[in-house]
């Protein structure tokens, strides 16, 4: 669907009400009103991922490597060598750092880890992790990227292997404020992160190299569902992604004339795929 000179609060509002009525006509669910909101760095924060399942908690912790977890079901051997470390290793990392807090109180695990805090030392990493005795704590190491990986892997994993996910809860969210730029190494240029005709926050005009874009997905336990953004009608983005003019009205003439004869701001939403598996009452 699409729709001119409409602010983005209006595409929300519009997509919480039909899914609001779909799940209420089909599955006699009341969803709240309205969805909960994360911005995406919100979301990569707490959850390691972009579409959070917020089934459960287990959220990434404000110090950006720390993931914490009951400890008691975990031997040392599977943290070092069973399934826990081998979902790390195919999220990319080499190894799973890790910490148990005993029953008394003392650390035990990777001893570099464990020798470099002192009392005062010890007692904030806890304080900040909010472990106790019987708490596990799991480490990523590296770029923020692959470290947000790794967690949001392990996280989903272990919620999963100790029953943690509640089945019946219909957890719905947007997440807003993607970022518009990455850096591409290989090129050495910024690029759009989705595409270039997302608009920008007006208020990061003056700095678009770091702006954020009008953009926002609708995440179902953890499942992307839909998503879309408002589009952009100036043309000022396409020379952060360095597409000169010449060939931007190669490629994108058509539509740079349409903006210049003043073709309307407008908001795009991307079909919603939502699945919701009913037995009819002849196959119960």
């Amino acid at each position: 669907m699409e729709l001119a000179f409409t602010p983005l609060k209006d595409m929300l509002r519009l997509n919480e009400d039909l899914i609001r009525k779909v799940f209420l006509d089909i599955k006699g669910v009341q969803l709240r009103n309205p969805f909960p909101r994360l911005t995406c760095a919100e979301a990569m924060s707490r959850y390691g991922s972009d579409r959070p399942d917020t089934r459960f908690d287990l959220q990434l912790k404000d110090v950006s490597d720390i993931f914490a977890q009951r400890a008691k079901a975990f031997s040392n051997t599977a943290l070092k060598k069973g399934d826990i470390v081998s979902e790390a290793i195919k999220s990319g990392a080499k190894g799973l750092p890790f910490l148990k807090i005993l029953e008394d109180g003392q650390l035990d695990g990777i001893s570099a880890l464990t020798s470099s805090l002192d009392p005062t030392k010890k007692e904030l990493f806890l304080k900040r992790c909010e472990a106790g005795s019987g708490d596990l704590i799991l480490f990523a190491v590296g770029p923020c990227a692959s470290v947000n990986k790794t967690l949001n892997r392990l996280r989903l994993y272990i919620a999963n292997m100790m029953g943690l996910v509640d089945h019946s809860k219909h957890s719905i969210l947007w997440v807003t404020d993607f970022p518009m730029f990455e850096w591409n190494d290989a090129e050495q240029r910024l690029e759009a992160l989705h595409h270039p005709f997302t608009a920008p926050n007006p208020e990061d005009m003056n700095d678009l190299a770091s702006a954020h874009a009008l953009a926002y997905d609708m995440v179902y336990n953890g499942v992307e569902i839909g998503g879309g953004s408002l589009r952009i009608y100036r043309q000022k983005v396409l020379e952060i992604v360095g597409i000169p003019l010449e060939q931007a009205e190669a490629k994108f003439g058509y539509l740079l004339e349409a903006l210049d004869m003043g073709a309307p701001p407008h908001g795009k939403e991307t079909p919603v795929v939502l699945y919701l598996f009913i037995t009819p009452p002849d196959l119960k």
